[in-house]
């Protein structure tokens, strides 16, 4: 499942590129492209853990 995350990221910019590249450029390819980066890059965000959680769960298990 974690894979899929990087697999999004990797045909988001590619689909990106592709669509960026020539005298005429597709909009919709690109927008498509950006979605897919974009999913990708959130549900990897959603995986790694707050700093600032990690701060508060610290500082209350000192002051205990």
């Amino acid at each position: 499942m974690k894979y899929l995350n990087y697999i999004l990221i990797l045909v988001g910019a590619v689909v990106a590129m592709y669509a960026k590249v020539g005298a005429e450029q597709n909009q919709y390819l690109l927008m498509v492209g950006i979605v897919f980066l974009m999913m990708g890059v959130y549900r990897i965000s959603k995986l790694v853990p707050s700093k600032r959680d990690e701060d508060l769960e610290n500082n209350d298990s000192i002051e205990n």
